[in-house]
Formats: structure tokens, sequence, C-alpha cells
């Protein structure tokens, strides 16, 4: 018995002239108000108020950035460390507690635990609004009211994380892999740093630059507990740049411009860990 084998071509993958088109154009309106905010923090007040305005980078970025860090009122440099101390500490903590209550949750057994789970799911349909309140109550219990501490408490562990977490480990971390560890007389500690750690590292990195992002840009909260004081978050500098009777807009966008920078050298730098992250849960699910 004969068989026939047949060569079949690889399938072209490359998408089609339209394609590359829609992409083109919906990043040229998701980058085009960041360009327009540079546009503006390079410019003077003349160039500003000109009609129609100009499109074309000026000359006074230096400038503008200097008023910025010179304004006694603002404190923007030491917001920026602020930013970047309250993001990292958030960040650090979110990816130690949400992956170790994920690994608890996917590959640990205990009573209640698919009821915990469901309410931890249901914290996500709560608007985060409605605790502003009793929160700010709390913080004022602890004597921690107009510190950074008050804003870094909340954030350091959240519901989706840990439902992120979960599903991820669930996939990605074999359950005999775990119990061959166990036998081999590792306890849990020891299986989630040296089993799991390693196994969901593009999660994490998906997780982190999610969370770092979200505690950079945060407002509300920063702005109730920091507001008046001298050590606010950046947020919290732009919005006492962009008060008062007068509004100078070229000031204010050159330090929105200077607080997005972090985030854009950020998301280049991880750009491919967050693609790889999802990739991978995509296929794991």
């Amino acid at each position: 018995m004969t068989r026939t084998y047949v060569n079949r071509a690889p399938q072209d993958t490359r998408g089609s002239w339209l394609t590359y088109v829609s992409l083109g154009v919906v990043l040229l309106f998701s980058a085009f108000p960041v360009y327009w905010m540079f546009v503006i923090s390079t410019s003077t007040d003349e160039a500003v108020a000109q009609i129609p305005p100009s499109v074309i980078p000026g000359a006074e970025f230096l400038t503008n950035a200097s008023e910025v860090f010179t304004l006694n009122e603002v404190f923007f440099a030491a917001s920026l460390i602020n930013s970047v101390l309250v993001s990292a500490v958030i960040t650090l903590s979110t990816l130690f507690f949400c992956s170790l209550a994920g690994f608890a949750f996917a590959k640990l057994r205990f009573r209640g635990r698919n009821a915990l789970l469901v309410v931890v799911v249901l914290t996500l349909t709560v608007p985060s609004q409605l605790g502003i309140v009793a929160l700010y109550i709390v913080m004022g219990k602890l004597g921690w009211n107009g510190t950074l501490l008050a804003v870094i408490a909340p954030g350091l562990v959240s519901a989706f994380g840990v439902f992120y977490m979960r599903q991820f480990i669930a996939h990605a971390v074999p359950d005999e892999l775990v119990e061959s560890a166990r036998i081999d007389g590792a306890l849990n500690m020891r299986v989630y740093w040296n089993i799991v750690l390693p196994a969901i590292r593009p999660a994490l990195a998906v997780l982190g630059l999610l969370t770092f992002v979200m505690a950079w840009n945060d407002f509300q909260w920063p702005l109730i507990q920091l507001n008046g004081t001298d050590f606010p978050t950046s947020m919290v500098a732009l919005s006492d740049l962009a008060s008062g009777n007068y509004v100078i807009y070229r000031r204010v966008l050159a330090g929105a411009f200077i607080a997005t920078v972090p985030l854009i050298v950020l998301l280049l730098i991880g750009g491919r860990q967050i693609v790889r992250g999802i990739m991978e849960g995509a296929v794991k699910s």
C-alpha cells in the first residue's frame, strides 16, 4: 500500500493593504493627542493663541519645563518622585500578594475557596467611589490622612490581579508538577517560589505594567489625600497647574508631557511582554 504525501504551501499570514491602512489610521488617532500635547508644550503663548494653530513643534520646551519645575506652589519635581515611589510600591505589592492569592485559589484545596473567590470577583462590580468616605475615615483612624501611606495602602492588592493570577496559574502550572514537589517534601511557599513564579513571568509582566500605569494615572484618591500638601503625586500637581483664574496652557501641557514620558518609555520597554503574556494566556485558555 502506497502513501501519497501532499506538500502544502505555508499559508500567507500577511494582512491586506486595507488592514495596514486601518491600523495606520488607528495609530494616527491614538498618537495625535500625545503629539499635540508636545506641540503646545514647545510653543509660546502667542503660538498657542494662533488661529489656525500650528502643528509644528516650537523651540520653547526647555523654557516651559523650567517654569513647571520652578513653581513653588506646585512641587512638580517632588510629585514625580512621589509618583515613582507610590507606583513602584503598589506594583511590587500587587504582584506578590495577587500571585500568592492566585496560587492559593488555583492549586490549594480549602473550605470556602469557591465562595471566597466569588466574593473577590463581586468586589469588581462595586464602584470605587462608593468606598471613598469609609476609606477616608479608616485612614483618619490610622493617622495616615494627608500622607503617602494613605495613597499606597488601598492599592497594595487588587481583586482583578487576584482573579487574573488565579486564571493564569490554573492553566500554566500543571497539578502533577505541584504534587510531585509536595511528594519531594516542598512546602507551599517553596512550591510558590520555585515552581509557580518562574512559570507565570509573562503574566506578572502584564499585571505589573498595567498596575504601574493605573497607579501612576490615579487622580481621585491622591487628590483627596494630598491636595494642598507639599508632597503631591504628578496627577495632583498637574491639577494645581491647571487651577486658577488664568491657566497657561503651554505650562500645563509641558507638565502633562513630562508626566507622560515615563509611561511611554515603560510601555516601549515592556510592550513585548504585554503581547507575550496576553498571547500565552489566550493559548492556554
